[in-house]
């Protein structure tokens, strides 16, 4: 697969009969890099046994391959990943609202269910990654879909809008039972949140969903020269030199954001081994400071709370 083999895949994002090259913007976003190869193989052999599944939530309007690169690795050590475009209830492009979230959320549990067509899938271990919005979809649906064990978030937006948590009325983090791998860039803390986001006070005034999270175990990595945009592959690729220098953290460069998703590569696929797979070598990992783990030296911080042993009422 090349990244203009991916970009294809919008041209059928609505309807799988009714090709629309002429609306694809991604053609043009990554024009030149259309041609550069990942690692994924069209109709590849399915390896024998089954696996563990992991929903990719894209973030606001993306499309279902904007972390292709991730996505790839994660299924290449064992996990059969699913994913779907970030659309509205009845529009293409996402509403930043509940019923926006709920659409998203609804779509990640048709994919659970839908997973149990597939030959190689074990659906008694699920898991949800996700990038920005589809952080704050993941958590509405891991908070009504108890098929899932687990969830990983970079930069998600359950941490930026802890109002539209609180409006759902049914979604209480201070009540999850699984575990979190939140990671969270670098350049933003919380103080800054509420004077830099252009939402309305509504959608972020909340409890803190982190430090709610008390009954699953949390483990936040910090990623200290990522900015929002590097978290997902694709975005990387369509970034000019001008857009890249708007976001830049500091003075890390173009290959230091390559560094650092590689590692937000790694530390996701021992987080999900630990927890989905129960490997120890895995929870050994996650354990290790990034020093122990060969992180170069201002990369990367790590905050790890194990969940109390009490039981929440009404534990997910």
């Amino acid at each position: 697969m090349t990244v203009g083999d991916y970009t294809q895949l919008a041209d059928t994002e609505i309807h799988f009969g009714a090709p629309d090259k002429k609306n694809n913007r991604w053609r043009s976003l990554l024009k030149t890099s259309s041609n550069i190869s990942l690692r994924a193989v069209r109709d590849a052999k399915l390896a024998k046994g089954r696996y563990p599944i992991l929903i990719y939530a894209p973030s606001d309007s993306s499309v279902s391959w904007e972390n292709a690169d991730l996505c790839e690795y994660l299924a290449s050590h064992g996990y059969v990943v699913l994913a779907s475009p970030s659309m509205g209830v009845s529009t293409r492009d996402m509403t930043d609202d509940l019923d926006g979230i709920k659409a998203q959320a609804r779509d990640i549990s048709f994919l659970i269910t839908y997973a149990r067509s597939l030959s190689d899938a074990d659906l008694s271990e699920v898991a949800v990654l996700s990038w920005s919005w589809g952080g704050i979809s993941s958590l509405f649906a891991a908070a009504r879909d108890p098929r899932i064990a687990a969830l990983a978030s970079m930069d998600g937006s359950m941490r930026y809008y802890p109002g539209l948590v609180k409006m759902a009325g049914d979604v209480h983090p201070e009540r999850m039972a699984i575990p979190l791998l939140f990671f969270t860039r670098g350049d933003v803390n919380l103080e800054d949140i509420e004077k830099s986001d252009n939402a309305p006070p509504a959608n972020r005034v909340g409890p803190n969903v982190l430090n709610a999270w008390t009954h699953g175990d949390v483990l936040t990595v910090h990623m200290l020269g990522m900015a929002h945009p590097e978290f997902s592959s694709m975005s990387q690729r369509r970034e000019s030199a001008q857009r890249f220098a708007e976001n830049q953290v500091a003075d890390y460069g173009r290959e230091d954001a390559n560094t650092s998703y590689a590692w937000v590569a790694l530390y996701s696929l021992n987080f999900l081994d630990s927890y989905l797979k129960n490997d120890a070598s895995a929870k050994a990992f996650l354990e290790k400071t990034p020093a122990e783990t060969g992180v170069p030296k201002h990369f990367m911080g790590i905050t790890f709370r194990l969940a109390e042993k009490v039981s929440p009422p009404d534990a997910r």
